[in-house]
């Protein structure tokens, strides 16, 4: 049983990276491997799992008025025409996970290695850039702007983030910004469709490895769920507010540098 100082560095890793473009998988690993954690630790693969749940409670909280309006409530501030609604939301998490649940076992066995991470890493960067600057004339400058079509394609794109290292919401607000979003509308649809597809992931992962909860495990668990949670809600405000203001470009560099990292700690 791992001391609470590794729920709490774990947690915070696991809530700063989770919705930034720039892999939590990837960071979980190096941060793992950097406190020493056998790649193999079951316990802390569950662990993984419960602290995900505290990211996704704090970006339900963010967006919860959002949330109420795809439900028919909370109209009161709704945009006039179609605006956002279940359908694309539909469109953009189907194709994900349904692929996810097809291919499961083949993405455990065969691409949670260092260097499948690695070259996750590295092409997720590039994709960033390549989003920045061959972005098309913008069509959706808000979330409610967007189209069936445009969600739909931004489902596609997060079909790439089964690909540890890629992130999933670096493919999706890159994916999106190819298609005509703005990269704050692209952003903000990245973290809405990111709560029942992390809810049916983690869930799913959760029931899988019942056994974990045990009464030695379930306050290092809480400790973990928390720092997560409180930690997401301020890494997930702040990024709302940079990507209105500046390019992805940033955390392309970034993962660079983390992946230049990674092979120096991981792969040498």
């Amino acid at each position: 049983m791992y001391d609470w100082w590794v729920a709490v560095i774990i947690g915070i890793v696991e809530g700063l990276t989770e919705f930034l473009p720039v892999s939590s998988t990837g960071h979980m690993i190096l941060a793992g491997s950097l406190l020493g954690i056998p790649d193999s630790d079951e316990l802390m693969k569950t662990f993984e799992i419960v602290i995900q749940l505290g990211a996704i409670l704090a970006v339900t909280i963010i967006y919860w008025k959002r949330i109420l309006r795809l439900f028919g409530l909370n109209r009161d501030k709704a945009k006039k025409g179609q605006g956002m609604n279940l359908i694309h939301i539909l469109l953009a998490i189907v194709p994900v996970l349904v692929l996810a649940y097809l291919s499961r076992h083949l993405i455990k066995e065969h691409l949670f290695s260092p260097t499948t991470v690695l070259i996750g890493l590295v092409l997720g960067a590039i994709l960033l850039i390549i989003g920045e600057k061959q972005q098309p004339n913008i069509t959706a400058h808000d979330v409610d702007d967007l189209t069936y079509k445009q969600a739909f394609i931004i489902g596609l794109w997060q079909i790439v983030s089964l690909w540890p290292g890629f992130s999933r919401s670096g493919s999706t607000i890159a994916g999106g910004m190819l298609a005509g979003a703005s990269r704050s509308a692209a952003a903000d649809f990245t973290f809405i469709i990111a709560i029942p597809v992390m809810v049916a992931a983690t869930g799913y992962e959760m029931l899988q490895n019942l056994d974990s909860f045990t009464s030695d495990t379930l306050g290092f668990f809480f400790v973990g769920f928390v720092v997560s949670f409180i930690v997401a809600l301020l890494a997930v405000v702040t990024f709302i507010k940079f990507v209105q203001k500046f390019s992805l470009t940033y955390f392309a560099y970034y993962r660079f540098a983390i992946a230049a990292l990674y092979w120096f700690f991981l792969l040498r």
